[in-house]
């Protein structure tokens, strides 16, 4: 009886192993596609990238190894530095009031009716399917200093017009703004799902403390809610430090540099340089950069999953 006992148990055990292969082989022929197209688009580029990120290379010769002077060269130019604080201050400006006007919203959305709030959640993702380029040309014309609909406004409550985009004391503010707008509809709705996803019982169990608005707020939403925040301040410090439409179609990165931010900063080196090296030895760059600040707000904010 023991040995038989044995004997089914082992071939329950074959054909269990033997049905997790099969469904282990379906899963990587379903993989296989995504890790081809992984691997063209984006593995053998990257390698690439780094390989000739160490070669004196143009379209119009073949490379010719110059090991890092590519990567000192980029160190060494003030002006890639000076890039890459414009794209600090830049995500300063937007990201915050970015957070904080979402966040604002979001409960809005979940405080009125099911039917109002579906009005406001399609409201507020228009922007979000508005092309940048559309937005950038859509916010020149409000920004213009004589025909402009923000200068009229100005105007009319008696203030004389400014040049938003043409006056460096402006211009980057000028082009955080369609930022924050352009990026607000798809962290809202996040933030919306978050709160909604939020037991009502532990609102329930404040509102008999007599607990208030900022209380529920501090001491629930936020804690709760906090894995959806660290998630969207990265993403949100990444999509701003990179941003490239705006300042390109805006001002080009003028006036005087002032929107000169990363990622234009090295395509127009791309595009003006012969030596394409330098333009991939500061995208590179870029990356450890990007890499490294994101890695510090990791180890600095707590992100355990919440247990409810």
């Amino acid at each position: 009886m023991v040995s038989q006992a044995v004997h089914e148990r082992r071939m329950i055990r074959q054909r269990q192993n033997r049905h997790r292969f099969r469904d282990d082989k379906i899963a990587y022929w379903f993989l296989l596609p995504v890790v081809g197209l992984l691997g063209i688009f984006v593995i053998w580029p990257a390698i690439y990238a780094g390989y000739l990120s160490f070669q004196n290379w143009s379209f119009y010769k073949d490379p010719e190894f110059v090991g890092w002077k590519n990567f000192t060269d980029v160190m060494s130019d003030p002006l890639f530095w000076a890039a890459v604080g414009r794209g600090f201050v830049f995500v300063a400006m937007t990201v915050p009031p970015m957070l904080v006007l979402a966040f604002l919203f979001a409960s809005l959305v979940v405080s009125v009716g099911r039917k109002f709030a579906s009005v406001l959640k399609v409201s507020i993702y228009i922007p979000t399917i508005i092309s940048a380029v559309i937005t950038s040309i859509i916010f020149v014309l409000i920004y213009d200093y004589s025909g402009g609909l923000l200068n009229w406004f100005l105007g009319f409550l008696g203030v004389d017009p400014i040049a938003w985009i043409g006056d460096p004391a402006w211009a980057l503010l000028a082009i955080a703004v369609p930022a924050i707008w352009l990026g607000m509809g798809l962290t809202s709705l996040i933030m919306v799902a978050a709160m909604v996803d939020i037991p009502q019982e532990f609102y329930e169990a404040a509102a008999m403390e007599g607990a208030n608005w900022w209380q529920k707020t501090a001491f629930i939403t936020l804690p709760q809610m906090k894995n959806i925040l660290l998630y969207l301040l990265i993403t949100g410090f990444v999509a701003a430090i990179q941003q490239f439409e705006l300042p390109l179609v805006m001002t080009n990165g003028g006036p005087l540099d002032s929107t000169m931010l990363p990622n234009l900063f090295i395509f127009n080196h791309f595009r003006n340089d012969i030596n394409v090296g330098y333009s991939i030895a500061a995208a590179l760059l870029m990356f450890v950069v990007l890499g490294t600040v994101s890695a510090v707000v990791f180890r600095f904010v707590n992100s355990e999953r919440l247990v409810d």
